[in-house]
């Protein structure tokens, strides 16, 4: 059974914020004297508003950005450290913890309409896993990024399912056991984020790349990103037995139809993401 989100913990101050651009969900981490780090809340916040969005058929895309100098310092390493009072020394709720946030991560993969990170700051341990976690990721030229939990003893090993599923073995195992931070050109060459922009401009270039994407059929892009997932965890053949069969089904859905008659009419597509 997989696991479910946390509940989040009522608090004065949001902890993230959810706007509008457009048709694009903009969810703002929203820690910054905590560096923006995932505590039990935060995660549970961030799998409620992915769970929302979902069923929300006005929003085509979603940006992750976040308020202050840092993008997200993974967990809450005080949260964390506070319950080895616990009579077990914290492995329940360490479990609980890690299994919703491997949750949260999950679900920003399984949510049927593209996810955009816009990161300011530094992104590390769980905070890199969240970038990589997203389909893109624009970047501040004055970003950083790094899986540092090995500096504190701790591999980073959740992150690693995601940062291993972005970025070619070797850099990965690099930043792994190493805990170095990258710049984020370095990122850029290791294919970790998409774009490297000014500092300051990384938001509102996400969010024009999440409004390009918002212009395409939803339909297309709901199978598309589902099958580029799944055909990643396949052999060879079996990959292309099941594009195939995604492919055969797009084409029978009306917008590929009404998309190609205006490719060939030099018209502008309507899409009716059916």
């Amino acid at each position: 059974m997989p696991a479910q989100p946390l509940r989040a913990s009522a608090t004065d101050a949001p902890i993230l914020l959810r706007d509008m651009a457009g048709p694009v969900a903009l969810l703002t981490l929203t820690r910054p004297t905590a560096r923006n780090s995932l505590s039990e809340a935060l995660i549970a916040e961030l799998h409620n508003a992915l769970n929302e969005i979902g069923d929300d058929q006005n929003v085509r895309a979603v940006v992750i950005a976040a308020n202050g100098p840092a993008f997200s310092a993974g967990h809450d390493l005080k949260e964390l450290t506070a319950r080895r009072r616990d009579a077990d020394g914290g492995r329940a709720y360490f479990a609980e913890l890690m299994n919703a946030c491997s949750a949260m991560m999950q679900a920003i993969v399984h949510l049927p309409k593209p996810v955009v990170a816009a990161v300011q700051g530094i992104a590390t341990a769980a905070g890199c896993q969240l970038v990589a976690s997203c389909d893109l990721a624009v970047a501040s030229r004055t970003a950083k990024f790094g899986t540092s939990g090995i500096n504190v003893g701790l591999f980073c090993s959740t992150p690693m399912v995601a940062l291993s599923r972005n970025v070619a073995r070797k850099q990965a195992m690099e930043m792994l056991l190493t805990g170095e931070m990258i710049s984020a050109e370095r990122a850029e060459a290791f294919g970790l984020v998409n774009r490297v922009v000014a500092p300051g401009s990384e938001r509102d270039e996400a969010l024009k790349l999440a409004r390009s994407v918002t212009a395409k059929s939803a339909l297309a892009l709901r199978l598309g990103k589902k099958a580029f997932y799944r055909q990643l965890e396949m052999p060879l053949a079996e990959a292309y037995t099941h594009t195939a069969e995604v492919m055969v089904e797009n084409m029978l859905a009306h917008d590929a139809k009404e998309g190609i008659d205006a490719f060939i009419e030099k018209r502008t597509p309507k899409w009716e993401d059916r």
